[in-house]
C-alpha cells in the first residue's frame, strides 16, 4: 500500500471506509466460489493490440464496460459514462463547456484520460476515428455527444499510451465505443428520468431492428435511432446555490455592472470631486452618508436583489450572476448508426457503416454586462428621480437586463461512412480493407440578449434606453428592433482515410503461435471556420474586441480553411516464447504534413507463471502534432471566465483577453510507461493493481489569466494596459515545458457462485494519482496540481467506482458509488490560507426485473444522498461556489426505463 505521499490519510480512509462497505456485502459468499465447467473463447481483437488472441488474454490494462454495466448506473449518454471512469480526470464537461468566454467550443463535451488533455486522449467507434469538434479552440478531440449511446455494446477503454498502435496522439489512452453487431431483430427502449427539487428531467427512447443471418442467409442489416430530449436546469432551482450567496462567501466575483446600473467617475481627482459634489447635491446619499468612491450607484444600498445586491465595503451595487443563470443546459440529441454486412464466398465479407447525430444544446447565462463610456450626465437625467446638475460625462457599468438573458444555440452535427472488405486466406491470416469519411459540423447561434452595440449604445447616450430601470416604450421599442439572432460561428470538420491491416502468424512458438500485424493508414484533416458579417462587424455586444470602435471591422477575425495529409504505417509482434511468457512489440511511423515525422515504439511483456497470477509491464512513446486550432485559430476576443484579482488595480473583474494561435508551434512528445499484476486466486475472484507513468515535454497550452495577473513583473509581455490601467490578458499557444504524471490503477471483481440467496458481485475500479507536475513555462519551476485546485482543473488524489451487484433469478439490484477525494482549494487572492474541498461521494441504486423473454424494467435513483457539490472558491469557470468540471448539480434523481426485445 502506499502511504508516503498521502497528505491527507482521513480522506484516503474515508474511501477505504466506502469501499469496505461494498466488499463486506460480498465477501462472505465470493470466497466460497468454485470453478465450474468450462468455456470455449472466441478470438477476437481487443483495445490495445491489432492481433487477435483469447479475450481476456491481454497484456495491457484494458477496462470493459458492458451495455448491462452502463444501465446499472442510469447513465444514457457518452459524457454521463465518462464520470465514472476513475481514470478520467478534469474532463470537458458543460459546465466547463458554459465557460467558455472567447467564442468557439461552447458545447464540446470531451474526455480526458489521465488529466494530461482532451487532446492526448483518442476516442474510437469501433476501432476507428471520428472527426473532432469542428469549432476552432482549446481543445481537439472527439464531441461525446457524437457517440450513438443507443448502439454502444461495450465500451472498452484502454488505460495506456497506444500511439505504436491507434495514432500518434493516444499519449493518454484509448476509448474504444463499440457498437452492436450481427444482430437480429427488434429492441425497443425508453427511459424517464427527473429530479426531485425540479429541472434537468431526461427523456430518451431508441429503436434498434436487425435483420439476416449471417450464417446462412449470407447477410445481416442493423440500425438503432436513439432520441434522448434533457431539460434545463436554473440556478434558482437549487436550494444548495441559494445558501451561497456570492455577496456573502465571495464578494470579489460580484460583477460590477448590475441593473441599476453603476457609475464610474473620472480618474482625474478634481474631476471626480467635481462630479461626486454634484450627485451630493442633488440628494443622492448611501445609507444617509454621501458618495465619496470612485464608483457609485445612486440606488445602492436598496438595488435591485435578488440579483443586484448591494456589496458590502463599497458604495456600489453588484451582480450576482449564479442569481440569474442556467447551469445545466436545454438540449436534444438524436443519433442514428447502420450497419450492413454482405457475405462474399466463405471466407469473405463486405460491410458499410452509416452514421448520423446531431445534438443541439442551448447555453443560457446571466444578461450581458456592458460598459458605456462618455455619457452625458444630462442623458441619464432624464430616468433619474433628481436630476444631478453637472454638464460633463461619466462612464455606465450596466446589466443589459432588458434584452433578456445570454443564450447560445449550440448545434454539432456528426456523420461517418465506412465501407471495406474483411476476409481470411491461409488458414490463419486475416485482412481488412476499408474506406472512411468523417465530418463535423458546427454552429454557435446567438438567439437572445445579444444586440446591436452601437445602437444601445446611441440609445445610452441619448436617454431612450434607461441602464437603471424599465426603459419607455419607445426605448424598449430600440432594445426589440436591435436583437441579435445570428449564426456568429460555423466551422466543418472532415477526416477521410483509408486504412489496410494484415493478420496472422509467422511461426509457431515454444508458447504458441509468433502474431504479426502489418498496417497502413491514410489520411487527411480539414477544418473550414467561417464568422458571419455581422461578427466581423465587431458590433455584437457581449461579442467584440472593445479596443476597437463599434462597427469598426475586426480584420483579425476572418475565414479560415486549413488541410493537412497524414500518412502511417506499423507493425505489430506478438512472441509467446513460452506458455508463460509473450512478448509484444510494436513501432509505427507517421508522417503529418506541415509538421514532420515521427517514429514510435510500443514494448509490452506478460509473464504468467501459474492461473493465479499474471505480471505485464509496457514502454512507449508519443507524439501529438499541434491542433489546426492551435497553430491558425483566428484571434479572438472575450473575458475571463469567472473574476480575477488584479494586483495593480486591487480589483476583481471579468477581465478582457485576447487569444491567439502561434503557427510556428513544435508538437508535444511522450513517454509511456506501466507495469502491473493481475491476481486471480479463485476463477471468479480477480485483482489487478497496474503504476503507470506519463511524461510530456513541449507542452502546448496558454499561460492561464489567473497566472499572468498574480506575475505582472514576469508575465508583462501578456498584459496590455488602456487609459485606465484596465488589463487585457494576452493568452497565446506556446509550447510552455515539460508535464509528468503517475499513479497506481486498482481493479477488483469478485462474483460468487449461484446459491439459495441468488448470486453476489463486486466490482471496484479506482485510481490513485502519485504525481502531477507542470510546468508553465520551460523556464519555470514545476508545479503540483495532484490534490490541489491549478488554474483551471483538479486532479484528484483518489477517484473510485464500486459497485455491489445481487442477481436472484430474475431480478437483480445494484448499490454504486462514485468517490472524488477532497482537495486543497483554489486560492481567489494572492497568499490566501489554504482550503479543503470536502470529498464528494455520490451513491446510486437500480432494480431490474426481468418480466419474460421480451420485457425488462429498470427504476432506479441517482444521488441517492441527494448530496449537493461541495464549496468551492475556484474562479477559472463562470460556474462559482463548485467545480462544474465532475460534479453534478442535478441532485437527487429518479429514473425508470422498459425494455422490449423481439427475436
Amino acid at each position: 500500500m502506499i502511504t508516503t505521499q498521502v497528505p491527507r490519510p482521513h480522506v484516503i480512509a474515508l474511501a477505504a471506509a466506502q469501499a469496505a462497505t461494498l466488499l463486506l456485502a460480498t465477501a462472505a459468499v465470493a470466497v466460497q466460489a468454485q470453478e465450474t465447467g468450462s468455456q470455449t473463447l472466441e478470438r477476437v481483437e481487443i483495445t490495445g493490440s491489432s492481433i487477435k488472441r483469447l479475450e481476456g488474454e491481454t497484456a495491457l490494462p484494458v477496462q470493459t464496460i458492458k451495455r448491462e454495466d452502463i444501465a446499472k448506473t442510469g447513465a444514457t449518454t457518452a459524457a454521463e459514462l465518462m464520470r465514472n471512469i476513475s481514470g478520467n480526470a478534469a474532463g470537458l464537461t458543460d459546465g466547463a463547456s458554459i465557460s467558455d468566454n472567447n467564442g468557439g467550443q461552447r458545447g464540446f463535451n470531451g474526455a480526458n484520460l489521465r488529466g494530461i488533455g482532451v487532446s492526448s486522449t483518442l476516442v474510437l467507434l469501433n476501432g476507428r476515428r471520428l472527426a473532432n469538434f469542428a469549432s476552432p479552440g482549446d481543445s481537439a478531440g472527439v464531441d461525446l455527444n457524437n457517440i450513438p449511446a443507443g448502439a454502444i455494446e461495450r465500451v472498452e477503454i484502454l488505460k495506456d499510451g497506444a500511439s505504436a498502435i491507434y495514432g500518434t496522439d493516444a499519449i493518454g489512452g484509448v476509448i474504444n465505443f463499440i457498437t452492436r453487431k450481427d444482430y437480429r431483430g427488434v429492441d425497443l427502449n425508453a427511459s424517464l428520468s427527473g429530479t426531485q427539487e425540479g429541472g434537468a428531467g431526461k427523456r430518451t427512447a431508441s429503436v434498434a431492428a436487425g435483420y439476416g443471418d449471417l450464417g446462412q442467409q449470407g447477410f445481416n442489416v442493423f440500425g438503432v435511432l436513439d432520441v434522448q430530449k434533457l431539460d434545463a436546469l436554473r440556478s434558482t432551482q437549487r436550494d444548495f446555490l441559494k445558501e451561497r450567496p456570492l455577496s456573502e462567501l465571495l464578494p470579489y466575483y460580484m460583477s460590477s455592472r448590475p441593473y441599476p446600473a453603476n457609475l464610474r467617475l473620472s480618474g482625474n481627482a478634481a474631476t471626480r470631486a467635481a462630479q461626486l459634489a454634484a450627485i451630493n447635491a442633488a440628494g443622492y446619499t448611501i445609507g444617509g452618508k454621501p458618495f465619496t468612491d470612485r464608483t457609485v450607484n445612486l440606488f445602492a444600498p436598496s438595488c435591485n436583489p435578488p440579483a443586484s445586491v448591494f456589496t458590502p465595503g463599497t458604495q456600489t451595487c453588484g451582480y450576482d450572476y449564479m442569481a440569474d443563470t442556467e447551469i445545466y443546459p436545454d438540449a436534444s440529441k438524436t443519433s442514428f448508426l447502420g450497419r450492413g454486412v454482405l457475405k462474399l464466398g466463405d471466407r469473405s465479407q463486405a460491410f458499410v457503416e452509416i452514421l448520423r447525430s446531431q445534438a443541439r444544446t442551448t447555453y443560457v447565462l446571466s444578461p450581458n454586462p456592458t460598459n458605456f463610456s462618455g455619457v452625458s450626465v444630462a442623458a441619464l437625467n432624464q430616468n433619474l428621480p433628481r436630476p444631478i446638475n453637472y454638464s460633463g460625462t461619466v462612464e455606465v457599468r450596466m446589466r443589459a437586463t432588458e434584452l433578456g438573458n445570454r443564450s447560445n444555440e449550440v448545434t454539432s452535427d456528426a456523420e461517418r461512412y465506412v465501407a471495406g472488405v474483411t476476409g481470411s486466406f491461409a488458414n490463419d491470416w486475416d485482412y481488412t480493407v476499408a474506406a472512411s469519411y468523417a465530418r463535423n459540423k458546427s454552429q454557435d447561434k446567438y438567439v437572445n440578449g445579444y444586440f446591436l452595440f452601437d445602437q444601445l449604445d446611441a440609445g445610452v447616450k441619448s436617454g431612450l434606453i434607461n441602464p437603471f430601470g424599465p426603459s419607455s416604450a419607445a426605448g424598449k421599442a430600440l432594445i426589440d428592433a436591435i436583437r441579435v439572432n445570428d449564426v456568429a460561428r460555423r466551422s466543418s470538420g472532415i477526416t477521410q482515410g483509408l486504412d489496410a491491416k494484415l493478420t496472422g502468424s509467422l511461426m509457431e512458438l515454444a508458447g504458441g503461435p509468433l502474431g504479426v500485424a502489418l498496417g497502413a493508414e491514410l489520411r487527411r484533416e480539414s477544418q473550414r471556420f467561417t464568422p458571419s458579417a455581422l461578427l466581423v462587424s465587431n458590433n455584437i455586444g457581449g461579442d467584440r474586441d472593445s479596443s476597437l470602435d463599434p462597427g469598426v471591422p475586426d480584420t483579425s477575425l476572418k475565414a479560415t480553411s486549413n488541410g493537412r495529409n497524414i500518412a502511417s504505417a506499423y507493425t505489430e509482434l506478438n512472441a509467446p516464447l513460452s506458455k508463460e511468457l509473450e512478448l509484444q512489440a510494436a513501432l509505427r511511423f507517421d508522417r503529418y504534413q506541415g509538421v514532420g515525422s515521427t517514429t514510435n515504439p510500443k514494448l509490452g511483456v506478460r509473464y504468467q507463471p501459474s492461473r493465479q497470477l499474471l505480471l505485464r509491464a509496457s514502454a512507449g512513446t508519443g507524439f501529438r502534432a499541434p491542433s489546426f486550432s492551435e497553430l491558425y485559430r483566428p484571434t479572438s476576443y472575450g473575458s475571463s471566465p469567472a473574476f480575477i484579482y488584479d494586483k495593480v488595480l486591487d480589483s476583481f473583474d471579468q477581465w478582457a483577453t485576447r487569444k491567439e494561435a502561434n503557427p510556428n508551434l513544435k508538437p508535444e512528445r511522450s513517454q509511456q510507461f506501466s507495469a502491473g499484476l493481475v491476481v486471480e486466486p479463485a476463477r471468479d475472484i480477480s485483482l489487478s493493481l497496474d503504476y503507470w507513468l506519463i511524461k510530456k515535454r513541449d507542452v502546448i497550452s496558454d499561460l492561464y489569466e489567473k497566472t499572468i495577473l498574480e506575475n505582472p513583473e514576469r508575465y508583462a509581455p501578456y498584459i496590455e494596459r488602456n487609459e485606465f490601467d484596465e488589463p487585457t490578458i494576452v493568452l497565446r499557444k506556446e509550447n510552455q515545458g515539460r508535464l509528468k504524471t503517475s499513479g497506481l490503477d486498482l481493479e477488483a471483481n469478485l462474483r460468487s457462485g449461484a446459491g439459495a440467496w441468488g448470486r453476489f458481485a463486486l466490482n471496484l475500479s479506482g485510481t490513485y494519482i502519485l504525481e502531477y507536475k507542470r510546468q508553465f513555462g520551460p523556464l519555470e519551476p514545476y508545479v503540483s496540481n495532484v490534490g490541489r485546485f491549478l488554474n483551471d482543473q483538479v486532479i484528484q488524489r483518489w477517484r473510485h467506482r464500486a459497485s455491489v451487484d445481487w442477481e436472484f433469478g430474475d431480478i437483480n439490484l445494484t448499490l454504486g458509488n462514485t468517490f472524488y477525494a477532497g482537495y486543497r482549494d483554489d486560492s481567489y487572492l494572492p497568499d490566501t490560507a489554504p482550503r479543503r474541498v470536502k470529498a464528494y461521494s455520490l451513491w446510486d441504486v437500480s432494480g431490474a426485473w426481468k418480466v419474460n423473454k421480451m420485457l425488462r424494467v429498470r427504476a432506479g435513483i441517482q444521488n441517492l444522498a441527494d448530496t449537493a457539490p461541495p464549496f468551492s472558491n475556484q474562479s477559472y469557470y463562470f460556474l462559482s461556489t463548485y467545480d462544474p468540471t465532475y460534479t453534478d448539480p442535478r441532485g437527487r434523481t429518479f429514473y425508470a426505463s422498459v425494455n422490449l426485445s423481439f427475436k
